[in-house]
C-alpha cells in the first residue's frame, strides 16, 4: 500500500489508508504493449492512412521505416516539409516520400515512391505513429512507495500514480492522468483530467492544472517569484502568495521553471507549447496558443497575446505588453511592448526589415574603418602639398 503523510490538516495522527487502491508493482511499470502496425506497410496503405494520393510507385511496395531525407534507406519513406531540403531530396535513398500537391517528380529520384498531401509534415506525424516502437502502458493504481495524503482526491482506478512520487494535503487529481516517478505534487494543487506529469516534476503549492497539460522531467511550476525590495542596506525577500494557472492543452518541455504569482495568478493560455529550459517570471500572462522556443526568458507582470512565436534566446523584459500574432525572431531583445503584429528582431527587437538592416550595420564596420583610414592618409598627403 502506499505510504500516507502524516501531516493532514484535520488529524494528527497518521489517518487510515485510502480504500480502494491499487498498488503497482514494478513489473507493471515496464509492461508495454505490443505495437500496433506490421513491420512492413504498403505504399498504397501509407496513402491511405495520411489520406493522401499515391502518384508515382508500386502500390504493393512494402516500407519497413521511415527517416529524414538524407539518411533514409531503400525501403524507409520519408518527408519534403520544406524546399530548403530538396537538393537533397534529389539524393536519398529513400523509397517513398511525402510531398506537397503539384510536385514535380523530375525534382525526386528516378522510381521513388510519390505520395502526394496537403500537409507533408503534419501527415508524417500520422507515418511516425505506424512506425513507433512500443509505448509506455497506462497502468491504474498507486505504487507503493508513493506518498499520498489522505485528503487527496483521485480514483485510483483511473489514475496512474508512479514509484517515488509525492501527493500532498488537498490534491485532486482527474481521471487518466498519469504522474511518473519522483514526481512532487504540493497541497491544494489541481490536476485535470488526462495530463501526464514526468519524471521529477515539481507542481508547487497551490497550481492550477487543466485537461490534457504534458509537463515534462525537471520542471518546476510553481516557484516563489523573484521579488525583494532593497531597504535598510539588504535585500527583503517580498511574499509571493499568488499561483500558476495553466490551461487545456499546455505542453511544457524539459528544466522549465514558471514562478507563481506575487498575488494573483501567473497564467498560461490553452494550447499554449513551452519548450525546454525556458524561464516565465511571476505575474506573467501568455495568450492561447503560443509557442516559445529554448531559453527565452519572460521577465515579471509581462501581458502576451494569443498565436504569439518566440524563437530561441529570446529575452523580455518586465511589466510589457506584447500583441497577438507577433513574431520574434531569436535572440531578439524586446525592451518596450510591441503593439503591432508582426515579425521582429534584433536588440532591441524592431520590425523585421529594420531589424535585419540593423544587424548588418556592425559587419560593416572593419571596410568603414578602412575607409575612413584611407580618406585621412589622402587628406594628410593633400596638406603636405598645400
Amino acid at each position: 500500500m502506499p505510504i500516507l503523510l502524516p501531516f493532514s490538516k484535520t488529524e494528527h495522527a497518521p489517518p487510515p489508508p485510502q480504500k480502494g487502491l491499487t498498488p503497482l508493482t514494478n513489473a507493471d511499470l515496464i509492461t508495454v504493449k505490443p505495437a500496433r502496425m506490421s513491420t512492413k506497410i504498403t505504399q498504397q496503405k501509407i496513402a491511405e492512412i495520411v489520406g493522401g494520393k499515391l502518384t508515382q510507385g508500386d502500390p504493393a511496395a512494402a516500407l519497413t521505416g521511415l527517416n529524414s531525407v538524407a539518411e533514409a534507406n531503400s525501403g524507409e519513406i520519408t518527408f519534403l516539409g520544406n524546399l530548403r531540403y530538396l537538393p537533397t531530396l534529389k539524393s536519398t535513398h529513400a523509397s517513398c516520400v511525402l510531398v506537397a500537391p503539384g510536385f514535380n517528380p523530375e525534382d525526386a529520384p528516378e522510381g521513388i515512391g510519390l505520395i502526394e498531401v496537403e500537409n507533408p509534415t503534419l501527415a508524417f506525424s500520422a507515418v511516425i505513429r505506424e512506425f513507433a516502437p512500443p509505448t509506455r502502458r497506462f497502468i491504474t493504481g498507486v505504487h507503493p512507495s508513493a506518498t499520498v495524503a489522505a485528503s487527496a482526491v483521485f480514483d485510483p482506478q483511473k489514475v496512474s500514480i508512479g514509484p517515488g512520487v509525492v501527493i500532498e494535503d488537498d490534491v485532486v487529481v482527474g481521471d487518466g492522468t498519469a504522474i511518473h516517478p519522483g514526481a512532487v505534487i504540493g497541497m491544494g494543487t489541481r490536476i485535470g483530467s488526462n495530463c501526464v506529469i514526468h519524471a521529477n516534476v515539481t507542481l508547487k503549492d497551490r497550481t492550477l492544472l487543466a485537461d490534457r497539460v504534458i509537463i515534462h522531467s525537471g520542471t518546476v511550476i510553481g516557484t516563489d517569484g523573484f521579488g525583494y525590495e532593497f531597504t535598510q542596506g539588504q535585500h527583503k525577500k517580498i511574499d509571493q502568495l499568488g499561483i500558476v494557472q495553466i490551461d487545456n492543452d499546455v505542453e511544457i518541455g524539459s528544466c522549465t521553471t514558471i514562478d507563481r504569482a506575487r498575488f494573483g495568478r501567473t497564467w498560461i493560455g490553452e494550447g499554449t507549447k513551452i519548450d525546454n529550459l525556458v524561464q516565465i517570471g511571476h505575474n506573467c500572462i501568455i495568450g492561447k496558443h503560443c509557442i516559445i522556443v529554448s531559453q527565452t526568458g519572460i521577465s515579471g507582470s509581462t501581458r502576451i497575446g494569443d498565436f504569439v512565436t518566440m524563437g530561441g534566446q529570446v529575452g523580455v523584459a518586465g511589466h510589457l505588453e506584447i500583441s497577438s500574432r507577433v513574431m520574434l525572431f531569436a535572440k531578439s531583445g524586446v525592451t518596450k511592448s510591441l503593439k503591432e503584429p508582426g515579425a521582429y528582431t534584433g536588440y532591441p527587437a524592431r520590425p523585421l526589415m529594420e531589424g535585419r538592416k540593423m544587424l548588418t550595420y556592425p559587419a560593416k564596420v572593419p571596410e568603414l574603418i578602412d575607409r575612413v583610414r584611407a580618406l585621412e592618409e589622402r587628406l594628410a598627403s593633400l596638406e603636405e602639398k598645400a
